[in-house]
């Protein structure tokens, strides 16, 4: 896992060593959920991927001051939306 930050956003990527054959030897990213921090509110909110590479509000819970909870309903993954 890597983490990529730009402007109030952090988007956590996984990496992957190259994991068959013809795949080459370059390692392979995949974004997997981004935070993005807004200013005025002072909270963090959750966003997934869809497969059109478009990001979109994770509904399942509310914006929070702190990452923490956020990071914990991404890990479970209850919908299946992160990992699959």
């Amino acid at each position: 896992m890597e983490m990529e930050v730009r402007g109030t956003s952090v988007t956590i990527v996984e990496r992957r060593s190259p994991w068959r054959a013809g795949v080459g030897p370059e390692w392979s990213r995949f974004p997997i959920a981004k935070l993005r921090y807004d200013p005025e509110a002072a909270q963090w909110s959750l966003h997934w991927r869809d497969g059109h590479e478009h990001w979109h509000a994770y509904d399942g819970v509310e914006p929070v001051a702190y990452v923490e909870p956020l990071l914990a309903e991404m890990n479970a993954d209850p919908r299946g939306i992160f990992w699959g």
